[in-house]
């Protein structure tokens, strides 16, 4: 009797220690999964948010989708709190659009949008430019400007995206100079907007908009400190990337009448690379 007492005892304590090692190492997963989850939906919400706009600029979303948060949630593998407050963000900048409150769609991009985009660069970007060049260190306007200099053919959707990101990195940074927040605010949602923009002309043209002698006028107006050359080839870099990118859409016959979205044949036709 007391040696079936002693083997049920034994057996009792080797599955309550077997219990407890199962508990602990749960715990250890628990919490390596909430890590995690606190990485994607805390610290790396500005990434998150990046990627999803990086989305929206190579129409990956594109202009008109239906979008929701088990969309987003799927498609960037985050979690739904983080899908919800990053379509809050997008849809206060207007690149969302919530037609009901079921339904939320990426905005559209129209003809339109393409003019006004151009016509309030064109009112604050010569100011803001001429504004920045006291305060300017020039060393990293030069160091700015060779991350938009590219004179090969661009074949490649990373490459594409690379160039617009550098090229809104530049316009921001002549912002930041003029230390106004609320202008800072207003210059970034317009260049969110000129991506979209540039990203058709790119994958029409294979080149950037704008003119890289143009650029080198303005990177010499902006050492000479000539405010008066500065808002002109600040102008003339607009007006020129405003003609081409009117010109290429009017004569591209795969884009949509109404919202500027490439065919499937036109958006897969680079492959995307690194």
């Amino acid at each position: 009797m007391a040696l079936l007492i002693g083997a049920l005892l034994d057996n009792i304590i080797h599955k309550c220690r077997e219990s407890q090692e199962n508990n602990v190492s749960e715990r250890s997963e628990n919490k390596m999964t909430d890590n995690k989850k606190k990485k994607l939906n805390g610290a790396d919400s500005a990434g998150v948010y990046d990627l999803i706009m990086d989305a929206i600029v190579t129409q990956k979303l594109a202009p008109s989708q239906k979008v929701s948060e088990n969309i987003l949630t799927e498609m960037f593998d985050i979690s739904r709190t983080t899908a919800r407050n990053i379509m809050e963000q997008l849809t206060a900048q207007q690149f969302l659009i919530s037609v009901s409150p079921r339904i939320t769609r990426v905005a559209p991009l129209t003809l339109l949008d393409v003019r006004q985009n151009f016509a309030m660069r064109k009112m604050l970007q010569p100011d803001i430019f001429a504004m920045a060049t006291a305060q300017v260190d020039y060393s990293q306007l030069v160091k700015l400007n060779d991350a938009i200099s590219h004179k090969e053919p661009i074949t490649n959707d990373a490459v594409a995206l690379k160039l617009l990101k550098a090229n809104k990195r530049f316009n921001v940074f002549m912002a930041q100079q003029v230390k106004y927040p609320l202008l800072i605010h207003w210059v970034r949602q317009l260049e969110d907007t000129t991506m979209r923009i540039y990203w058709l002309y790119v994958k029409m043209k294979s080149v950037m908009p704008y003119a890289l002698d143009h650029q080198r006028a303005l990177l010499e107006a902006v050492k000479k400190d000539q405010s008066a050359e500065i808002r002109e080839q600040t102008r003339k870099i607009l007006s020129v990337c405003e003609e081409r990118v009117l010109d290429a859409i009017f004569l591209h016959d795969q884009l949509y009448k109404q919202d500027l979205r490439l065919s499937e044949v036109a958006a897969n036709g680079r492959q995307a690379g690194t």
